[in-house]
């Protein structure tokens, strides 16, 4: 009998892991489509910028950010207006899952902007907030840039 219960067990166990999901998006492509439309809403601040660990928000305090459905992204402070393009991608998994969904920026410039061009993770996000984290296969370095409605 405690053999019997152990076997029980260990198939419960199993059967719950193997559904469990490491990754944040589960199967719902549909989440890629409620980010894409939560951002496109209004506009956007930067709340925190890190580059490795050093706190760089203040380049971007007095931008607002409007992605637009073209893929054109805008950030004006009032008196500049710089444009990129931005889009969100995703990564599929051996079990067409969602692995990772990313969101690009690129703002063609050679100011603080530049900073922010990458294919950035989403750690998570509402409607109101998006958290994106970045860590560089070169030398490891972790950057984080979060996003609010403004």
């Amino acid at each position: 009998m405690k053999r019997f219960r152990n076997t029980v067990v260990i198939m419960l166990l199993a059967i719950f892991i193997s559904s469990c999901s490491s990754d944040y998006f589960g199967n719902d492509l549909t989440v890629v489509e409620q980010i894409t439309k939560d951002v496109n809403s209004g506009s956007w601040i930067i709340t925190l910028y890190s580059d490795s660990g050093v706190d760089e928000t203040q380049h971007f305090s007095s931008y607002e950010f409007t992605f637009g459905s073209d893929g054109v992204v805008s950030a004006s402070d009032g008196t500049n207006e710089y444009q990129g393009t931005w889009d969100i991608s995703s990564e599929m998994g051996d079990d067409d899952s969602i692995d990772d969904v990313h969101f690009n920026l690129y703002f063609n410039l050679m100011n603080d902007f530049e900073d922010l061009n990458d294919d950035w993770e989403i750690l998570a996000n509402t409607a109101s907030k998006i958290e994106l984290v970045d860590i560089s296969g070169g030398d490891g370095d972790t950057d984080y840039l979060t996003f609010e409605k403004n």
